[in-house]
């Protein structure tokens, strides 16, 4: 799998690097994507997150993540990737805003290795289509949440 990890620095709370990787690559393999899918993951500050969203969902506020792939969010146009013919499909780009998961871990009650499991499996599935505008795509899109982070191991 070709995953690319980016922790930007200062942020306490935020897992490491590694257990992200592993992370990523249950959540892929619940999903059954395709063999060597990739994608980036990102955990940056809520001012980042903040800034991404104000320019491309014309939201001026804090949000937990952001997908940026082939699909985009509120089915908007696809971002325009430029994919080689062959191999592997890039899924996109996923943004958390650690100090948010932090934040909604701790009102959870609950690790914040579990919060960013579960912003991660909601932005892979946004990025492979999901969306949750009306009440039956958003049950569907919890189902599938739920039924991927039964299989994911947080350890």
């Amino acid at each position: 799998m070709d995953i690319d990890i980016f922790i930007e620095e200062g942020l306490p709370g935020c897992p490491g690097e590694e257990w992200l990787r592993r992370l990523v690559e249950q959540v892929l393999m619940a999903l059954g994507t395709e063999p060597g899918a990739g994608l980036s993951l990102a955990l940056s500050g809520d001012e980042r997150v903040r800034q991404l969203n104000r320019e491309f969902r014309g939201l001026d506020e804090p949000t937990d993540v952001l997908s940026f792939g082939p699909r985009s969010e509120g089915g908007g146009e696809p971002f325009p990737f430029i994919l080689p013919p062959e191999g592997p499909p890039y899924l996109g780009d996923i943004i958390i805003s650690c100090p948010q998961a932090v934040r909604q871990a701790s009102a959870q009650g609950h690790p914040v290795e579990t919060e960013i499991a579960v912003l991660l499996v909601h932005g892979v599935l946004h990025l492979l289509g999901y969306e949750h505008g009306d009440p039956e795509s958003e049950r569907a899109m919890k189902e599938k949440e739920a039924e991927v982070l039964g299989r994911v191991k947080l350890e």
